[in-house]
């Protein structure tokens, strides 16, 4: 069987919560998770409002497909990276970094666990 969510760029995420990893006030994100198996595979859309937060990829690898919004990423002791819609983007275990979203930024995600 499979699993079709229609217009994910349009989909209803639930409440908004403060980021946890926000070096901004008051940013805020949602998510909704769409499929997870027990070999430790989800995925899911996430939205988040601008402002900055770090993440680290941590026992786990993420795939993105950028839907709307902008932001620039800047990998610890990297170049900043420039995405956007349209734009795939992977983030291996182990990465580090600071996003910086600019415009409300909307994504599909899979996260992978080692």
């Amino acid at each position: 069987m499979a699993i079709v969510l229609r217009h994910a760029d349009q989909a209803e995420l639930g409440a908004f919560a403060p980021k946890p990893t926000s070096t901004s006030q008051g940013q805020q994100e949602a998510a909704l998770t769409v499929w997870t198996a027990p070999e430790g595979v989800e995925a899911g859309i996430w939205e988040a409002t601008p402002g900055r937060f770090t993440a680290t990829r941590e026992g786990y690898h993420e795939i993105c497909q950028i839907l709307a919004g902008r932001a620039t990423l800047t990998p610890d002791g990297g170049a900043p990276v420039e995405i956007g819609p349209g734009d795939t983007l992977v983030t291996p275990a182990g990465w580090s970094g600071v996003w910086e979203i600019h415009e409300t930024l909307r994504k599909t995600y899979i996260t992978i666990d080692l």
